[in-house]
């Protein structure tokens, strides 16, 4: 088995087309239905089952995929990591984050990483905390700030906590049941129009979860958002929103109304694969990232309900 046949059997698993894949990889068509055909005769089983021009994956070429994303990946890791030894001047890092995260604590995070490391190639992918951890297992990312799941992180990571944050209502107007203390429970929800993000968002189950817990199923006037089109509907009107206070900072046409205790809490981590030794450029943006968090975000002032951890 060769690391050129896995690449295209990669790459015709992505876009379910030989030419495709072929022009892809930079190669003809027949080479590379040859090292296919050669592949699959190393393996002892057909990867891909080719009916009326349909390209589809058997059960072993089913189980190869994730197994060959991963080597690819390993090894892409492993080439950039000797390259680095020439000081980072070069190199790559792949950074994922939460919507949250990616427009608050990523921007000058990257900014003090780009000043020290110019030459070094920045990758940011924004996605919920579910689809980051499968891009980290998967061998995606680098890095990715996510958040804790309440049953810990999954055992293939390694998952740093950083930050704390407490969930704070997003609204347009100042709610009636907030007015003698200034602070919301869950269950003054029960009524209230809710804006909801998408499935795969930590911030939809744990808003669910809340809601339930308090006893009630929330309404949902709108359904299925990113993070910048939750907050666009909660400033159009269309009804409120569990947030992390460090999203709304910038947005002063939305009104924070804080939780009361025991409120709705979370915890920011940084994670990465646990069978994987960090590049060069990851460790150094981690370091980077941590003295911001420590020391930069300190000194700052702080949205509602964010701590260092």
């Amino acid at each position: 088995m060769q690391l050129h046949q896995l690449r295209y059997f990669v790459a015709v698993a992505e876009v379910r087309h030989f030419t495709q894949a072929a022009d892809l990889v930079g190669i003809t068509q027949p080479s590379l239905s040859k090292q296919i055909h050669a592949l699959e005769s190393t393996l002892g089983a057909p990867l891909f089952e080719r009916v009326r021009g349909n390209i589809t994956l058997t059960a072993a070429g089913e189980v190869l995929l994730p197994l060959a994303t991963r080597i690819l990946a390993d090894v892409d890791t492993a080439t950039r990591e000797v390259q680095e030894l020439v000081g980072l001047r070069r190199g790559r890092v792949r950074l994922g984050a939460t919507p949250s995260l990616a427009t608050s604590l990523a921007p000058p995070v990257l900014r003090r990483f780009r000043d020290a490391y110019p030459g070094v190639d920045l990758r940011v992918e924004e996605g919920g905390s579910q689809d980051l951890v499968r891009d980290l297992l998967r061998g995606d990312l680098d890095l990715a700030l996510i958040v804790m799941p309440a049953q810990g992180a999954d055992p293939g990571l390694r998952a740093e906590p950083i930050l704390r944050e407490s969930l704070v209502v997003a609204s347009v107007d100042e709610l009636p049941a907030a007015r003698p203390t200034g602070q919301l429970r869950i269950t003054d929800l029960r009524d209230q129009p809710l804006v909801m993000f998408r499935e795969g968002y930590d911030l939809r189950d744990v808003t669910l979860q809340a809601c339930r817990a308090a006893g009630f199923e929330p309404y949902l006037a709108v359904d299925g958002g990113e993070m910048d089109a939750v907050l666009s509907f909660v400033e159009a009107g269309l009804g409120v929103a569990l947030v992390p206070g460090i999203v709304v900072a910038r947005r002063p046409g939305i009104r924070v109304t804080p939780l009361a205790p025991p409120g709705v809490r979370r915890t920011v981590a940084l994670a990465r694969r646990r069978d994987t030794v960090p590049t060069q450029a990851g460790r150094e943006l981690r370091r980077i990232l941590l003295d911001y968090v420590r020391g930069g975000l300190a000194t700052e002032e702080l949205p509602p309900g964010v701590a260092p951890y």
